[in-house]
C-alpha cells in the first residue's frame, strides 16, 4: 500500500524508479508499469546494496505492520535488519535523502489527546512490531549524526484502491461493507488516504529538512463509526455491534493462544485490541503547514475506495 503509492506519486512527477522486490514475477502485477525491478529482500544487506546504486534517492518503506507473528523475532529481521541495510546502502550510494516510513506508534501520547512529532516515547512499547520500529527509528537517528540526510515520515492507518489482499483497513471496509464482521471492536482508529501517503513523502524529500518528522494523518474515528459510514457509504442498514472490551480482551488472548499452536494468525491480535483503546489523535498541522500537504476527506476517500472494491469484485455492483 505504502510503497505502490510512493511509486505512483514519483512516477507522476516523471522520475525513474527502480524497487526492490522479492519475486519479480509476482511484483509485474503489483507495481506500476516503467519501474525497474531489482530482485531481492530488504533482510538480504547484498540486494539492498546492489539495488541503491546509482540512486540519489531512498525510499525505505518495507516493514512487516502485523501486531502478531508466531516467531516475533522476524520484526527484528525485516524492521530493524532492513532498516540497517538501507541505511548502509544510502551511505554507500551517498544518496542526498533517505526518505523513512516510520510509524505514529513510536510517539508519546495520552488517549484522546491529540500529539504531533515533538516527543518520541522513551519507554518500551508493549508489543513486538512497535518495538521493531521505535529501535529501527533509533538507528536511523544515529545515521543522521553519521552524516545519512533522512528525513521521517508518520504515516496513521492507510485505506483505499491499492491491494485488495492486504490486510488492513481496506480489507475490514471490504468486510463491513459484505456483513462479514458479526462485532466491532471497543476504540478508535487514525486514519489517511492512500494516494496522500505517496504524496506526503515526496513532498518531505523535495521540501523537508534533514532529520525532520511529518505525521500523514486525516481523520479518527471510533470502530462503530467507521462502520457505520461505510455501511451507508454501501446502502447496508445493519452495523454490527461493538463487543464489551473485556470480552475483546479475552478473544484476543484465546486466538493468540490458538495462534501459537497452529501458526495461524489470530483474528485479531492483543496488539491491536490495545493501540485502539489509545484513541490515538495524531496532528498533522506540520505536514499540512510546512509541506503544503492536503488529505483526501475521508467521506470522499472512502466514496473512492467502494468504488475501487466494486471495480475488482470485492464488492457487487
Amino acid at each position: 500500500m505504502v510503497g505502490g503509492s510512493i511509486v505512483r506519486e514519483l512516477q507522476a512527477r516523471g522520475r525513474h524508479v527502480r524497487v526492490l522486490v522479492r519475486a519479480p514475477e509476482r511484483a509485474r502485477s503489483l507495481v506500476p508499469p516503467g519501474c525497474e525491478l531489482v530482485a531481492g529482500d530488504v533482510t538480504d544487506r547484498r540486494s539492498v546494496l546492489r539495488a541503491a546504486e546509482g540512486c540519489d534517492v531512498i525510499y525505505h518503506a518495507a516493514g512487516l505492520p502485523e501486531q502478531w507473528l508466531r516467531d516475533p523475532r522476524v520484526f527484528d529481521a525485516v524492521n530493524v535488519g532492513g532498516t540497517r541495510n538501507a541505511l548502509e546502502a544510502a551511505k554507500q550510494a551517498r544518496v542526498r535523502r533517505l526518505v523513512y516510513t516510520s510509524t505514529i506508534d513510536i510517539f508519546s501520547f495520552s488517549a484522546g489527546e491529540e500529539f504531533d512529532e515533538s516527543e518520541l516515547a522513551t519507554h518500551h512499547k508493549p508489543t513486538a512490531y512497535e518495538r521493531s520500529k521505535q529501535q529501527a527509528d533509533a538507528l536511523v537517528r544515529e545515521a543522521l549524526n553519521a552524516g545519512v540526510p533522512a528525513v521521517f515520515l508518520h504515516p496513521s492507518g492507510v485505506y483505499g484502491p491499492g491491494v485488495a489482499s492486504s490486510p488492513g483497513l481496506t480489507r475490514a471496509i471490504a468486510m463491513i461493507a459484505r456483513g462479514e464482521v458479526p462485532l466491532l471492536l471497543p476504540g478508535s482508529i487514525p486514519v489517511v488516504y492512500v494516494d496522500d501517503i505517496g504524496r506526503g513523502h515526496v513532498l518531505a524529500e523535495e521540501r523537508g529538512t534533514v532529520g525532520e518528522r511529518f505525521i500523514l494523518h486525516e481523520s479518527s474515528h471510533t470502530l462503530d463509526a467507521f462502520a457505520r459510514r461505510v455501511c451507508g457509504a454501501v446502502g447496508r442498514s445493519r452495523v454490527p455491534p461493538t463487543l464489551p472490551l473485556w470480552c475483546a480482551r479475552l478473544f484476543a488472548a484465546v486466538g493468540e493462544s490458538v495462534a501459537k499452536a497452529t501458526g495461524r494468525p489470530p483474528i485479531v491480535a492483543r496488539g491491536q485490541v490495545e493501540f485502539i483503546q489509545q484513541h490515538a489523535r495524531p496532528s498533522a498541522r506540520k505536514a499540512r503547514e510546512r509541506l503544503g500537504w492536503q488529505p483526501l476527506p475521508f467521506e470522499e476517500g472512502l466514496a473512492r475506495t467502494v468504488d475501487w472494491l466494486r471495480q475488482t469484485g470485492e464488492l457487487p455492483s
